[in-house]
């Protein structure tokens, strides 16, 4: 989620180059709007938006029983918003200016499925 525009299609653009299946919304009420925001495999918020920020965006959706990772984008970065983060259940927090392949490789690394565990050799 993010709510400027310019940012968003930019994201938007970059994520689906990188194959993945985007779904991109300017703010929460659009988002839990959607009936398949359930399905997302992986959350990228702004921090601050005009309906809730995004510390509240992802406790929103744990509530509705989304257990997915989530990335929190943000111009005001500090440790005490780091720590928030983290005790709400965010992977990773990336700080504006955004560095899109910073994004991108966040995305692939939380999304990417588990790598097996070689057989033990006997």
């Amino acid at each position: 989620m993010e709510d400027e525009p310019a940012v968003r299609r930019s994201l938007q653009l970059l994520l689906h180059a990188r194959g993945y299946d985007i779904r991109s919304y300017a703010s929460s009420t659009a988002m839990f709007a959607d009936p398949l925001v359930n399905d997302a495999i992986c959350l990228v918020t702004d921090y601050r938006m005009p309906e809730m920020d995004g510390l509240d965006v992802l406790q929103s959706l744990r509530a509705r029983g989304w257990r997915g990772p989530a990335i929190l984008v943000t111009a005001y970065g500090s440790p005490d918003l780091v720590e928030r983060a983290m005790k709400e259940g965010f992977s990773i927090v990336i700080e504006k200016p955004l560095r899109e392949h910073a994004l991108a490789d966040a995305v692939a690394r939380l999304t990417a499925p588990p790598r097996a565990s070689p057989a033990p050799s006997s």
